[in-house]
């Protein structure tokens, strides 16, 4: 016995430096924003030189109709760009499943623009839709049709495109993983019973990726929320407020109204945001894993 409690904490033992360096590396910003959002603080003033002025940024937040609106915004954003990339994404996964000539040169086509930088898709979707010299609006008057003002009537929808084109491969990648990575006997089992593709894809497929998918769902819409250098660069938030999302609205009061106390008030909102759609996620994700184990078993039992 006295052997055996220092081999069970050897391990735990050589996590320590890590986990002590990855909570400093979190635990301290966090707390200093939790900190500097009660309290009045600009840019000019240190932290402590500040006036603590309890949950009066909060409140502020609360009641400001521009605040309400640029949340409005992200949370339209993230729900379309989530939902159109999770259907493209699978569907691309289930269609490319396949041994056919040429497919690994399909699928690294399809993962090339998630490798190109932000800032970049932002100039080359901006220069795309450009009111006059813009591929689209070529396009258009090449089939007779009026111009389009993309980035002004359209804009929200323009910029919901272009995240949709750069993210959808994240998507398929782990798509396409969590379906390589399904049991096979499952499919065998499905295929001798007489599914068919579709009832394959619906009764077998879906619901054993389902745990894979809500992880994927959940980053992306994490990553959807913080989207920042695009949208920035294709319209700066406007026209008026339509694409401004929170953490453009946190940079610009942050930098330009120079509010910091302000801008920590609106992160911590976020981040109460972002820790609810996670806990549900994660909790949603449990109960999928749970039908999963018992799917497989299922089809075990009937091999």
């Amino acid at each position: 016995m006295r052997t055996a409690m220092p081999n069970r904490l050897t391990p735990y033992m050589f996590m320590v430096p890590a986990v002590v360096i990855m909570a400093i590396a979190l635990m301290y910003p966090l707390g200093y924003m939790i900190w500097g959002s009660f309290r009045d603080w600009n840019p000019s003033q240190t932290i402590g030189e500040a006036e603590f002025v309890g949950l009066k940024n909060y409140i502020t937040l609360w009641n400001d109709p521009n605040f309400h609106e640029s949340l409005g915004v992200t949370l339209r954003f993230a729900f379309f760009v989530v939902s159109i990339e999770m259907v493209i994404g699978v569907g691309l996964a289930l269609l490319l499943d396949r041994d056919i000539r040429g497919i690994s040169v399909l699928r690294t086509m399809f993962i090339l623009p998630m490798m190109i930088a932000p800032v970049v898709v932002g100039l080359m979707w901006r220069y795309m839709y450009h009111p006059t010299v813009g591929t689209f609006n070529r396009f258009l008057e090449s089939v007779g049709l009026p111009r389009v003002d993309w980035l002004g009537d359209h804009a929200l929808m323009s910029v919901i495109i272009a995240d949709i084109w750069q993210w959808t491969p994240f998507i398929f990648i782990l798509a396409l993983a969590a379906l390589q990575s399904l049991p096979r006997s499952a499919l065998e089992a499905a295929r001798i019973d007489g599914a068919t593709a579709w009832q394959q894809i619906v009764h077998i497929k879906l619901p054993l990726m389902m745990p894979v998918l809500i992880v994927t769902a959940l980053l992306r819409l994490i990553d959807a929320f913080k989207v920042l250098e695009v949208i920035l660069v294709m319209t700066e938030g406007g026209p008026g407020l339509s694409t401004e999302i929170l953490a453009l609205r946190i940079s610009r009061t942050a930098t330009e109204f120079r509010e910091l106390g302000v801008a920590a008030a609106m992160s911590n909102y976020l981040l109460m945001l972002l820790l609810a759609l996670t806990v549900a996620m994660f909790v949603f994700n449990r109960w999928q894993e749970a039908r999963a184990a018992r799917l497989t078993a299922a089809v075990q039992e009937e091999i």
